[in-house]
């Protein structure tokens, strides 16, 4: 009987996933009444405000010694935080490193034009590790990621100053437009984890927020469909929140609060969009599960990674190889 409500919650999962449109080609259409868009007016163009603000603090990215310090000897840390999807694409399934091949750090080693002299890519990220493990200062996994991840490398949570951040919560229950939705709620956590990350690294400038893949293959309820895809509302609310506290110095949403300027919180943006429907997405792409993703999932995934850092306008002097002025390079 389980067994065939799973396979029925699954079918219906991929039947409501099919007639979905993705954020960024939605525009200014609407899903229940929220526009598309990864950006302000249906636009998926990062605003120039934001974008100049962005670019500001990438230039404060340096290389910097255990105390935080300017250095030319020293290291630009970017972290991996979220779940395990997150340390499954970035990394590996398993923590600490080394990291497989095919993940996005292993790609980036692997690539010439990544920064190999001062970036170190370091895989915050765990199995289980949900948004609520990471909106406060105090979870314990900042200093699981202090304990494991940083000081065996010789590093700091001072040399943090990137983050790549993608959260989701297990077991949701509320799609849009119920007032208890999901996103909603992950959008207060979203904020929360901005603050947490200043918090815990003090010289952290940039965070890129990603949501959840395509989940129209999900044999669980651990988090289907509208859940994934609602995920992306999430954080283009959060990013826009930023955005708008920025231009009129006040609060102006009440879920995210106050994330005004980087005293309070890094600048925030989107990172990769990653969910797609199943012309991109293959149910190969996935574990037996439908959620997880599998080696070519990771693939595709740590792919999307490296060719959104690569060219992105906000990591050009931290995450490119060096110019010749400016030796930087990337090593894990």
């Amino acid at each position: 009987m389980c067994r065939m409500l799973l396979l029925f919650l699954a079918a219906a999962s991929v039947a409501s996933a099919a007639d979905l449109v993705p954020l960024d080609e939605l525009g200014n259409g609407t899903y229940l009444s929220y526009g598309g868009g990864l950006y302000e007016n249906g636009s998926n163009t990062m605003p120039p405000d934001h974008l100049a603000a962005g670019l500001f603090h990438a230039q404060q990215v340096v290389p910097r010694d255990r105390d935080g310090r300017p250095s030319a000897a020293g290291k630009i840390v970017m972290i991996s935080i979220g779940m395990s999807n997150t340390t499954q694409e970035f990394c590996v399934a398993n923590n600490p490193a080394p990291c497989t091949s095919w993940s996005f750090v292993g790609q980036a080693t692997a690539d010439p034009a990544v920064n190999h002299e001062t970036l170190v890519l370091v895989n915050g990220a765990a199995g289980g590790k949900s948004a609520d493990f990471w909106d406060s200062p105090s979870d314990p996994d900042y200093n699981r990621v202090r304990d494991n991840d940083l000081t065996p490398l010789g590093l700091t949570e001072a040399q943090v100053q990137v983050a790549w951040v993608k959260v989701a919560n297990p077991q949701p229950a509320a799609s849009l437009p119920s007032a208890n939705a999901d996103a909603f709620r992950l959008e207060t956590q979203m904020g929360n984890i901005a603050r947490a990350l200043k918090v815990r690294y003090p010289n952290i400038q940039l965070a890129y927020f990603s949501s959840r893949a395509y989940a129209g293959y999900a044999s669980s309820t651990l988090n289907p469909e509208p859940y994934a895809y609602e995920s992306a509302l999430a954080v283009k609310w959060v990013v826009d929140a930023q955005v708008q506290q920025r231009r009129s110095g006040t609060v102006v949403d009440a879920r995210a609060g106050d994330l005004s300027d980087n005293s309070i919180a890094p600048w925030i943006a989107w990172g990769p969009y990653l969910w797609r429907d199943r012309t991109f997405w293959s149910r190969t792409d996935f574990e037996g599960d439908g959620t997880h993703p599998s080696q070519s999932g990771e693939q595709k995934v740590g792919a999307m990674l490296l060719s959104f850092f690569k060219a992105e306008p906000t990591a050009q002097t931290w995450f490119i190889h060096a110019l010749p002025t400016k030796r930087r390079a990337a090593r894990h």
